[in-house]
């Protein structure tokens, strides 16, 4: 059984700083390619960042690049998304994803998903 568990979130300042995490069970997380995506309140969901097994090749969305950094922790079988410099217009709700494709792209589907984790960022 697949399972994406996704932590981390919570209510921070501007400017402040969190650490998600995306913990897989029956998945090697390594054999995959992970992707961060976010749904704020009414609007559609975006991908955030994504990070592509073995060479560890990654990208962020421009919103995001130079304040989010994306990680993989095999020992753990967790990725992490840092997010630092956050601003309001962060404010969502975050998931993880892994597909199979090894290709790092938020611009494709996924194969399985986290059950999200809340992050507000007043102002």
């Amino acid at each position: 059984h697949v399972q994406l568990v996704n932590s981390g979130g919570g209510l921070v300042q501007s400017g402040g700083s969190l650490r998600l995490s995306c913990a897989g069970s029956g998945i090697n997380l390594d054999d995959y390619s992970i992707g961060w995506f976010r749904q704020a309140p009414g609007k559609e969901r975006e991908g955030v960042s994504c990070i592509s097994p073995r060479d560890g090749s990654s990208y962020n969305i421009d919103s995001v690049e130079g304040r989010f950094s994306i990680s993989r922790d095999n020992v753990k079988n967790t990725v992490y998304l840092q997010m630092n410099i956050l601003k309001p217009e962060d404010t969502a709700v975050y998931y993880c994803a892994a597909d199979a494709e090894t290709i790092c792209s938020v611009r494709k589907e996924y194969d399985y998903w986290g059950q999200g984790t809340q992050v507000t960022v007043s102002s």
